[in-house]
């Protein structure tokens, strides 16, 4: 839930948004902890009291800017889709790729996992991204199943959560991105899954 103060004069947009764009650069590169509305209020060429009136709290604040990430062009939904799913899947891993390359985006992920995030802004950060990206990626999987081009019994569970994870688990080794990530990845999580690929 946004708790955003509503009352006093009318406010500015120019000012909501450079706000959310400074707690969000903070949020990239510090983390929750170091989000503090003086720094905020600095960059954003505003003052304390007025991001007070907009958000009556640092949890609140972080939540909007979660919710005010550019996110890119909307998702093609799975029902949308070409009835190749294991195109599809590298399609989606490739969209994958380049947002958490963003600047700023892997950093974000970081913060999400540290013990001193708000709950809330971490589980507004998990609906608004994690879980939107999860339902895709399952969604290709599920097609491939009932279209038998996977086992129709593939623990989808595992291969979502090792699809996105080989990228965070490469970055964490201090790894060079291998070429052609998401074929690579969708190639061998496919033939893990009973499919077979061109």
């Amino acid at each position: 839930m946004d708790r955003r103060v509503t009352r006093g004069r009318p406010r500015s947009a120019a000012i909501d948004e450079a706000v959310l764009a400074a707690a969000r650069r903070q949020l990239s590169e510090g983390g929750y902890s170091a989000l503090s509305f003086a720094a905020v209020a600095q960059e954003a060429g505003t003052t304390r009291p007025a991001i007070y009136r907009r958000w009556a709290t640092k949890s609140a604040l972080a939540e909007s800017a979660m919710a005010s990430y550019p996110t890119g062009d909307p998702p093609v939904r799975a029902a949308e889709l070409p009835s190749d799913p294991f195109a599809d899947l590298v399609a989606e891993l490739e969209d994958f790729r380049h947002g958490v390359s963003r600047a700023g985006r892997l950093s974000l992920v970081g913060t999400m996992l540290q013990s001193t995030t708000a709950p809330d802004a971490a589980a507004r950060y998990r609906t608004r991204v994690v879980a939107p990206r999860r339902a895709r990626l399952r969604a290709i999987l599920e097609r491939a199943a009932t279209e038998g081009a996977i086992d129709q019994d593939a623990d989808l569970d595992v291969a979502v959560t090792m699809l996105t994870g080989s990228w965070y688990a490469r970055c964490l080794a201090g790894d060079a991105e291998p070429g052609d990530w998401p074929r690579r990845v969708a190639e061998l999580a496919w033939r893990a899954l009973g499919g077979a690929t061109a």
